[in-house]
């Protein structure tokens, strides 16, 4: 029931009156619910396995309801603000099923709630704490000592030090997934001994660790030959050394993001002997060339996702080198490759699955690119073309007539008219979200007639403030009541 904004504490009730054998719940997003609602919930379903949280208004009276929960295994709390630590001692205290716990972003958590949840809840598999925890206490790191069955722990954000790696290197030993994104303190003997210390990791979120270097990366990379996800974005240290241990030790990765990294073309030589990468980030990796493009493209044909944000150096002749060995890529970011032209863009029509597509600022790019692009990915559904200038008419036409499965499309400060606009409102019938700013060439007559041809199915939509007053009062009253939330920027 995700994101259900209307449902209430009543209509929680009447569906746990009605089924007491309701094992899993997900209540992310739905804003009305209350505690109230969610003692119900405990009361009149004991056997709940799974309850999702997230994003609720919900106080510690709520935990001191689910800790009665006997047989409540998972438990998702991303960012409930009014939870605190007296609330993850009523858990500590009950729930002694508990696997899983994510209290990311709780402001009022500290490490004396987690203390409680570590003392009480010993098989614990999985537990997410990142973000507004400034400093993990020394006691919260020395009960990690008890959690023998420990496989995921995130504490992002957080400052740890020398004693947090030495107590999970030799306690936790079932662990696969660490994740330390942005986190103070962690260095290379750290992540030294927290690699040689789980040769079984699998993923790993070292995220903005910026003082890590090769050093760390071989450590890595040798004990950790299992690895299917490295997260090392902005670790701007790390030199060709790196790149050259993964390629050659951790062949099995399939996520690997170096955003903001040195990575030149021959670190994506290096990186090309990981065939079984699915998703690779690269942007502001600005030493990156077509040569560099052409090693990926030659070896890593499962690539699925790849994220080539302002890297300026490569153009039209490295998304031929994509479009012809990566078959399978279904997301693509090229926001400000300003280099590519309409001849990449028919390049990129050879790329039959694509689906997601950010193109943003693309100047040289024309409705003749936008053309062959629409003519050719069919699965488009969603397109950021956000300040292509050039691109008018002729190719929004284009987009009308080819790409009926567009669900999400930003065309901002783009050169389409008032007819480019209705066209593409009116047939694109699985178009939902649509952001429109600063659309010189549109009239606000153009945008009342776009809208009302498809306020019926429309989700969102993001237009100037100063559009507001020119808008008739049925059509934004017709927006309303069809669940459309309207963005004023």
């Amino acid at each position: 029931m995700d994101k259900c904004l209307r449902l209430t504490d009543v209509g929680l009730a009447k569906i746990a009156v009605r089924c007491e054998k309701l094992e899993k719940v997900s209540l992310k997003w739905c804003l009305e619910i209350t505690d109230l609602g969610i003692d119900l919930l405990s009361k009149k379903c004991p056997r709940l396995k799974h309850l999702s949280a997230s994003y609720l208004k919900i106080s510690d009276e709520s935990l001191r309801s689910i800790s009665s929960l006997q047989k409540l295994e998972v438990l998702l709390m991303v960012g409930c603000g009014l939870v605190g630590d007296e609330g993850l001692h009523f858990l500590g205290n009950g729930c002694p099923s508990l696997q899983v716990l994510d209290v990311s972003r709780c402001e009022h958590v500290s490490s004396a709630g987690l203390i409680s949840i570590t003392r009480g809840c010993k098989g614990l598999q999985k537990l997410n704490a990142g973000y507004y925890f400034l400093e993990l206490s020394t006691t919260v790191f020395q009960n990690f000592k008890d959690l023998k069955h420990l496989k995921t722990i995130r504490v992002d954000g957080a400052r740890v030090n020398d004693s947090f790696f030495q107590i999970i290197s030799n306690n936790c030993l079932f662990l696969v997934e660490v994740g330390l994104s942005k986190c103070e303190g962690v260095n290379d003997a750290g992540v030294m001994q927290l690699a040689y210390g789980h040769p079984g990791l699998k993923l790993l979120d070292l995220t903005c660790c910026n003082d890590l270097t090769d050093m760390a990366i071989s450590a890595i990379a040798h004990s950790c030959t299992k690895l299917v996800c490295l997260k090392l974005e902005s670790c701007s240290l790390l030199t060709e050394k790196s790149f050259s241990f993964l390629g050659s030790s951790c062949v099995l990765l399939e996520e690997l993001d170096l955003t903001e990294c040195c990575v030149n073309d021959k670190g994506l030589e290096y990186l090309s002997k990981c065939v079984e990468l699915q998703c690779l980030r690269l942007g502001i990796c600005t030493d990156i060339s077509g040569k560099g493009l052409s090693y990926i493209a030659s070896n890593c044909k499962n690539l699925k996702e790849l994220d080539l944000y302002r890297c300026l150096n490569f153009g039209d002749d490295g998304l031929g080198f994509i479009a012809s060995g990566c078959k399978k890529i279904r997301k693509l970011n090229l926001c400000y490759c300003t280099k590519i032209t309409d001849i990449g863009m028919s390049y990129l029509s050879q790329l039959e699955e694509l689906s997601d597509l950010e193109m943003r600022s693309l100047l040289k790019v024309t409705s003749a690119g936008l053309t062959a692009l629409a003519s050719g990915c069919r699965k488009l559904s969603q397109l950021d073309i956000k300040h292509c200038a050039n691109v008018g008419d002729a190719g929004f036409w284009s987009l009308a007539y080819h790409s009926w499965n567009l669900q999400q499309i930003n065309i901002s400060f783009c050169g389409v008219s008032d007819a480019g606009l209705c066209m593409i409102m009116s047939n694109l019938t699985r178009l939902q979200d649509v952001k429109l700013l600063n659309l010189t060439k549109v009239s606000a007559r153009g945008y009342e007639l776009a809208l009302r041809a498809s306020c019926r199915r429309l989700k969102k939509v993001k237009v100037l403030a100063s559009l507001r007053p020119l808008l008739s009062v049925e059509l934004l009253e017709a927006l309303g009541a069809s669940g459309c939330r309207i963005r004023w920027d």
